[in-house]
């Protein structure tokens, strides 16, 4: 059984290792037949980069299928989502003990994001190193 999440895409550029593949994400009510009716279906286009080093013989404009194992995806999601909220409610109860002021601790609680996600953006070639895609052939 293959445990990968996969979305296929349109080739957009291939430079030095690095294609650029066009994907059209969607949430999981967006195939249904009626979503167009109750607004709750939603898609965004969003440009992957997958870097490889078997560039020969794809082309711009090739439909590709880009993947990602599903430890990738839990990976990404902690740096993403589920560390910045323990950062949050960790920081919350702190200054709220410290302090008592609920107006601190909130906005300590929402300032201290400022750091972490500028450290996710200055390590995001060390991350990006565990947390890839593949084009699956």
């Amino acid at each position: 059984m293959n445990d990968d999440i996969s979305h296929s895409g349109i080739v957009e550029s291939i430079e030095d290792g690095c294609v650029r593949v066009r994907i059209l994400q969607t949430s999981a009510c967006a195939a249904c037949k009626i979503a167009g009716h109750c607004h709750a279906s939603e898609s965004k286009e969003k440009i992957v980069e997958v870097r490889t080093t078997k560039t020969a013989g794809r082309q711009v404009g090739d439909e590709v299928t880009v993947c990602a194992s599903r430890r990738v995806v839990s990976r990404a999601m902690n740096i993403g989502f589920v560390l910045p909220f323990l950062l949050m409610v960790l920081t919350l109860v702190v200054v709220l003990q410290l302090t008592g002021s609920e107006a601190k601790a909130g906005l300590s609680a929402v300032a201290v994001l400022v750091p972490y996600y500028v450290m996710v953006w200055l390590l995001r070639e060390r991350i990006g190193r565990h947390v890839s895609f593949y084009i699956r052939d």
